[in-house]
Protein backbone atom coordinates (compact mmCIF):
# COMPACT_ATOMS: atom_id res chain seq x y z
CA UNK A 1 0.00 0.00 0.00
CA UNK A 2 1.11 3.73 -0.76
CA UNK A 3 2.00 5.66 1.80
CA UNK A 4 -0.54 8.88 1.22
CA UNK A 5 1.49 12.09 1.69
CA UNK A 6 -0.59 15.63 2.36
CA UNK A 7 1.96 18.53 0.67
CA UNK A 8 -0.02 22.12 1.47
CA UNK A 9 1.32 25.20 -0.66
CA UNK A 10 1.98 22.90 -2.94
CA UNK A 11 1.85 26.11 -5.74
CA UNK A 12 4.97 27.61 -4.11
CA UNK A 13 8.94 26.98 -4.39
CA UNK A 14 9.02 23.94 -2.41
CA UNK A 15 5.72 22.74 -2.98
CA UNK A 16 6.51 22.77 -6.52
CA UNK A 17 9.55 21.36 -6.42
CA UNK A 18 8.46 18.27 -4.43
CA UNK A 19 5.97 17.88 -7.32
CA UNK A 20 8.82 17.96 -9.68
CA UNK A 21 10.36 15.07 -8.29
CA UNK A 22 6.78 13.14 -7.12
CA UNK A 23 6.86 10.27 -9.85
CA UNK A 24 10.12 9.03 -8.59
CA UNK A 25 8.96 8.02 -5.03
CA UNK A 26 6.74 4.95 -6.11
CA UNK A 27 5.66 4.16 -2.65
CA UNK A 28 4.05 7.39 -2.02
CA UNK A 29 0.97 9.19 -2.76
CA UNK A 30 1.00 12.39 -3.45
CA UNK A 31 -2.11 15.17 -2.84
CA UNK A 32 -0.84 18.94 -3.97
CA UNK A 33 -2.97 21.12 -2.56
CA UNK A 34 -3.19 24.61 -2.18
CA UNK A 35 -5.65 27.50 -1.16
CA UNK A 36 -8.36 26.36 -3.89
CA UNK A 37 -8.03 23.08 -3.39
CA UNK A 38 -8.15 23.18 0.58
CA UNK A 39 -8.72 25.96 3.11
CA UNK A 40 -6.14 25.41 6.20
CA UNK A 41 -8.13 28.09 7.84
CA UNK A 42 -10.98 25.46 8.05
CA UNK A 43 -10.47 22.90 10.15
CA UNK A 44 -13.42 21.19 9.23
CA UNK A 45 -12.15 20.84 5.83
CA UNK A 46 -8.94 19.77 6.82
CA UNK A 47 -10.40 16.74 9.14
CA UNK A 48 -12.08 15.96 5.97
CA UNK A 49 -9.51 15.50 3.64
CA UNK A 50 -7.27 13.85 5.76
CA UNK A 51 -10.16 11.12 6.79
CA UNK A 52 -11.38 10.96 3.13
CA UNK A 53 -7.54 10.46 1.93
CA UNK A 54 -6.07 8.69 4.83
CA UNK A 55 -3.22 11.03 5.08
CA UNK A 56 -0.32 9.35 7.05
CA UNK A 57 1.95 12.43 6.30
CA UNK A 58 1.62 16.45 5.91
CA UNK A 59 4.53 18.12 4.63
CA UNK A 60 2.88 21.61 5.06
CA UNK A 61 4.86 24.58 2.70
CA UNK A 62 2.10 26.96 3.03
CA UNK A 63 3.27 30.49 4.67
CA UNK A 64 2.85 34.08 4.31
CA UNK A 65 6.71 34.91 2.93
CA UNK A 66 5.83 38.55 2.44
CA UNK A 67 7.97 39.75 4.82
CA UNK A 68 7.81 43.63 4.41
CA UNK A 69 3.70 43.57 3.74
CA UNK A 70 3.75 41.51 6.84
CA UNK A 71 4.35 44.44 9.03
CA UNK A 72 1.18 45.87 7.66
CA UNK A 73 -0.58 43.00 7.08
CA UNK A 74 -0.40 41.47 10.26
CA UNK A 75 -3.90 39.97 10.94
CA UNK A 76 -3.36 37.61 7.64
CA UNK A 77 0.42 36.76 8.32
CA UNK A 78 -0.47 35.65 11.71
CA UNK A 79 -3.77 33.70 9.98
CA UNK A 80 -1.63 31.47 7.45
CA UNK A 81 1.86 31.22 9.57
CA UNK A 82 0.01 30.69 12.78
CA UNK A 83 -3.41 29.72 13.23
CA UNK A 84 -3.83 27.59 9.90
CA UNK A 85 -0.65 25.46 11.57
CA UNK A 86 -3.05 25.32 14.55
CA UNK A 87 -5.82 23.61 12.62
CA UNK A 88 -3.48 21.39 10.48
CA UNK A 89 -1.97 20.04 14.14
CA UNK A 90 -5.29 19.40 15.42
CA UNK A 91 -6.78 17.72 12.35
CA UNK A 92 -3.26 15.23 12.14
CA UNK A 93 -3.28 14.69 15.76
CA UNK A 94 -3.40 10.35 15.80
CA UNK A 95 -3.51 10.83 12.73
CA UNK A 96 -0.80 11.96 10.18
CA UNK A 97 2.93 12.87 10.94
CA UNK A 98 3.76 16.61 10.13
CA UNK A 99 7.14 18.36 8.52
CA UNK A 100 6.33 21.87 8.63
CA UNK A 101 8.19 24.29 6.95
CA UNK A 102 9.80 27.90 8.81
CA UNK A 103 12.63 30.15 8.57
CA UNK A 104 15.87 31.78 9.77
CA UNK A 105 13.64 34.55 10.81
CA UNK A 106 13.22 33.07 14.16
CA UNK A 107 16.45 34.62 15.06
CA UNK A 108 17.31 38.01 15.37
CA UNK A 109 20.76 37.95 13.61
CA UNK A 110 22.95 39.36 16.22
CA UNK A 111 25.10 35.85 16.69
CA UNK A 112 28.51 35.15 15.12
CA UNK A 113 28.42 31.70 14.53
CA UNK A 114 26.13 29.04 12.52
CA UNK A 115 22.77 29.00 14.88
CA UNK A 116 21.92 25.20 16.23
CA UNK A 117 18.35 24.27 16.94
CA UNK A 118 19.14 24.71 20.77
CA UNK A 119 19.82 28.21 20.03
CA UNK A 120 17.10 31.30 21.76
CA UNK A 121 14.81 32.57 19.18
CA UNK A 122 14.03 36.36 19.22
CA UNK A 123 12.49 37.37 15.91
CA UNK A 124 12.31 41.10 15.07
CA UNK A 125 9.74 41.04 12.50
CA UNK A 126 6.16 40.21 12.36
CA UNK A 127 7.19 37.66 9.71
CA UNK A 128 9.42 35.95 11.95
CA UNK A 129 7.07 36.10 14.86
CA UNK A 130 4.83 34.64 13.13
CA UNK A 131 6.76 31.47 12.20
CA UNK A 132 7.93 31.41 15.55
CA UNK A 133 4.25 31.29 16.99
CA UNK A 134 3.12 28.31 14.27
CA UNK A 135 6.28 26.60 15.31
CA UNK A 136 5.60 26.67 19.46
CA UNK A 137 1.21 25.71 18.69
CA UNK A 138 2.56 23.35 16.66
CA UNK A 139 4.87 21.41 19.22
CA UNK A 140 2.21 22.33 21.66
CA UNK A 141 -0.77 20.56 20.46
CA UNK A 142 1.31 17.94 17.87
CA UNK A 143 4.48 17.54 19.68
CA UNK A 144 5.41 14.26 17.97
CA UNK A 145 5.94 16.66 14.31
CA UNK A 146 9.37 17.85 12.49
CA UNK A 147 9.75 21.55 11.91
CA UNK A 148 12.76 22.18 9.63
CA UNK A 149 13.93 25.81 9.70
CA UNK A 150 15.66 27.04 6.10
CA UNK A 151 16.61 29.87 4.37
CA UNK A 152 17.20 31.99 1.41
CA UNK A 153 14.99 29.79 -0.96
CA UNK A 154 15.33 30.33 -4.57
CA UNK A 155 13.82 27.68 -7.03
CA UNK A 156 12.76 27.33 -10.96
CA UNK A 157 9.16 27.77 -9.53
CA UNK A 158 7.83 31.25 -8.61
CA UNK A 159 9.72 34.86 -7.56
CA UNK A 160 13.25 34.76 -6.04
CA UNK A 161 16.33 36.83 -5.31
CA UNK A 162 18.58 34.54 -8.08
CA UNK A 163 15.91 35.31 -10.83
CA UNK A 164 15.39 38.86 -9.91
CA UNK A 165 19.12 39.22 -9.93
CA UNK A 166 19.65 37.92 -13.19
CA UNK A 167 16.48 39.90 -14.95
CA UNK A 168 17.83 43.62 -13.11
CA UNK A 169 21.62 42.35 -14.48
CA UNK A 170 20.34 42.17 -17.78
CA UNK A 171 18.21 45.45 -17.70
CA UNK A 172 20.60 47.66 -15.70
CA UNK A 173 24.32 49.47 -15.58
CA UNK A 174 24.74 48.94 -12.10
CA UNK A 175 22.88 47.49 -8.71
CA UNK A 176 23.44 47.99 -5.08
CA UNK A 177 23.43 44.83 -3.22
CA UNK A 178 23.40 44.60 0.61
CA UNK A 179 26.51 42.98 2.10
CA UNK A 180 26.31 42.96 5.59
CA UNK A 181 23.49 40.61 6.37
CA UNK A 182 24.75 36.77 6.38
CA UNK A 183 22.89 34.16 5.76
CA UNK A 184 22.95 30.66 3.10
CA UNK A 185 21.09 30.21 0.13
CA UNK A 186 18.95 26.90 -0.20
CA UNK A 187 18.12 25.73 -2.90
CA UNK A 188 14.76 24.13 -2.79
CA UNK A 189 15.14 21.16 -5.00
CA UNK A 190 17.69 20.57 -2.38
CA UNK A 191 15.12 20.55 0.59
CA UNK A 192 12.40 18.97 -1.52
CA UNK A 193 14.58 15.73 -1.79
CA UNK A 194 15.85 16.11 2.09
CA UNK A 195 12.01 15.96 3.03
CA UNK A 196 11.24 13.04 1.55
CA UNK A 197 14.09 11.13 2.02
CA UNK A 198 13.36 12.17 5.71
CA UNK A 199 10.11 10.05 5.50
CA UNK A 200 11.58 7.35 3.43
CA UNK A 201 13.93 6.98 6.55
CA UNK A 202 10.45 7.11 8.98
CA UNK A 203 9.21 4.30 6.71
CA UNK A 204 12.62 2.35 6.56
CA UNK A 205 13.57 2.92 10.29
CA UNK A 206 9.78 3.26 11.72
CA UNK A 207 11.25 5.94 13.78
CA UNK A 208 10.04 9.20 13.53
CA UNK A 209 12.36 11.52 15.46
CA UNK A 210 10.65 14.26 16.15
CA UNK A 211 11.89 17.72 16.75
CA UNK A 212 13.21 20.77 15.23
CA UNK A 213 15.98 21.11 12.58
CA UNK A 214 17.76 23.21 10.61
CA UNK A 215 18.66 22.58 6.90
CA UNK A 216 19.76 24.90 3.98
CA UNK A 217 22.88 24.37 1.52
CA UNK A 218 26.28 24.30 3.28
CA UNK A 219 28.78 27.33 3.52
CA UNK A 220 27.69 31.10 3.91
CA UNK A 221 27.64 34.41 1.96
CA UNK A 222 26.17 37.75 1.68
CA UNK A 223 23.25 38.82 -0.36
CA UNK A 224 26.38 40.78 -2.29
CA UNK A 225 28.65 37.43 -2.90
CA UNK A 226 25.53 35.67 -4.08
CA UNK A 227 24.43 38.21 -6.56
CA UNK A 228 28.27 38.29 -7.90
CA UNK A 229 27.87 34.63 -8.18
CA UNK A 230 24.47 34.14 -10.23
CA UNK A 231 26.00 37.30 -12.70
CA UNK A 232 28.90 34.98 -12.74
CA UNK A 233 27.18 31.85 -13.97
CA UNK A 234 24.91 33.69 -16.06
CA UNK A 235 27.50 35.32 -18.07
CA UNK A 236 26.37 38.77 -17.07
CA UNK A 237 29.68 41.19 -17.56
CA UNK A 238 27.69 44.89 -18.11
CA UNK A 239 26.30 45.40 -14.80
CA UNK A 240 28.74 46.43 -11.64
CA UNK A 241 27.60 45.75 -8.58
CA UNK A 242 28.08 47.17 -5.73
CA UNK A 243 28.07 46.40 -1.88
CA UNK A 244 26.08 48.46 0.53
CA UNK A 245 25.07 48.20 3.72
CA UNK A 246 21.43 47.79 5.23
CA UNK A 247 21.36 51.01 6.73
CA UNK A 248 21.83 52.19 3.22
CA UNK A 249 18.73 50.19 1.89
CA UNK A 250 16.22 50.77 4.71
CA UNK A 251 13.38 47.67 4.59
CA UNK A 252 9.39 47.92 6.22
CA UNK A 253 10.89 44.68 8.41
CA UNK A 254 13.65 44.29 9.88
CA UNK A 255 16.06 41.17 8.39
CA UNK A 256 18.54 39.27 10.33
CA UNK A 257 22.29 40.17 9.89
CA UNK A 258 23.57 37.07 10.30
CA UNK A 259 21.38 33.81 10.23
CA UNK A 260 23.58 30.98 8.96
CA UNK A 261 22.01 27.67 10.05
CA UNK A 262 23.81 25.02 11.56
CA UNK A 263 22.87 21.55 9.81
CA UNK A 264 24.82 19.47 12.36
CA UNK A 265 21.41 17.74 14.20
CA UNK A 266 19.33 16.67 10.53
CA UNK A 267 22.51 15.38 8.69
CA UNK A 268 23.43 13.35 11.91
CA UNK A 269 19.48 11.92 12.32
CA UNK A 270 18.69 11.01 8.54
CA UNK A 271 22.28 10.81 7.39
CA UNK A 272 21.86 13.38 4.76
CA UNK A 273 24.54 14.64 2.83
CA UNK A 274 23.95 18.61 1.91
CA UNK A 275 25.82 20.28 -1.14
CA UNK A 276 27.62 23.52 -1.24
CA UNK A 277 25.69 26.64 -1.57
CA UNK A 278 27.55 27.30 -5.21
CA UNK A 279 27.34 23.97 -6.20
CA UNK A 280 23.29 24.18 -6.20
CA UNK A 281 23.41 27.63 -7.61
CA UNK A 282 26.04 26.04 -10.77
CA UNK A 283 23.12 23.27 -11.21
CA UNK A 284 20.01 25.24 -10.93
CA UNK A 285 21.54 27.65 -13.86
CA UNK A 286 21.94 24.79 -15.59
CA UNK A 287 18.93 23.91 -16.01
CA UNK A 288 16.72 27.27 -16.04
CA UNK A 289 15.86 29.45 -18.90
CA UNK A 290 17.22 32.77 -18.20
Amino acid sequence: MPKNILVTGANGQLGSEIREIASGYAGFRFFFTDIRELDLSDKSKITDFIDKNKVEYVVNCAAYTAVDKAEDDVEICYLVNRDCVKNLAEATLNKAKIIHISTDYVFDGKGHRPYTEADGTNPQSIYGKSKLEGEQVLMNIHPESIIIRTAWLYSAFGNNFVKTMIKLGRERNSLNVVSDQKGTPTYAADLAKAILSIILFTEMHQSFPAGIYHYSNEGECSWYDFCLEIHKLAGINTCRISPVDTSDYPTKASRPMYSVLDKTKIKSVFQLEIPGWKISLEKFMAIINY
